[in-house]
């Protein structure tokens, strides 16, 4: 219950909500969205991105793919 009245009272402080509605948020939910992008663009965990992972992962897939169908 503190939880709820916690969050209604942080959403009351976001501005725009007789003209936006629900939509005030919206531009919070963008910047969020453009930060975990960069974040997995630019940030190594160990030697590796999350776009280094997810090409590897799709080439070796592709390989698998063709071995099995028998091509070279």
């Amino acid at each position: 219950m503190l939880l709820s009245r916690r969050l209604r009272l942080l959403l009351r402080l976001v501005p725009g909500r007789s003209r936006f509605g629900t939509y005030r948020l919206l531009p919070f939910f963008f910047v969020l969205g453009g930060a975990m992008e960069w974040v997995m663009i630019n940030v190594r965990v160990g030697n590796e991105t999350f776009y280094d992972v997810y090409r590897r992962k799709r080439s070796e897939r592709r390989y698998a793919a063709r071995m099995e169908r028998g091509e070279s």
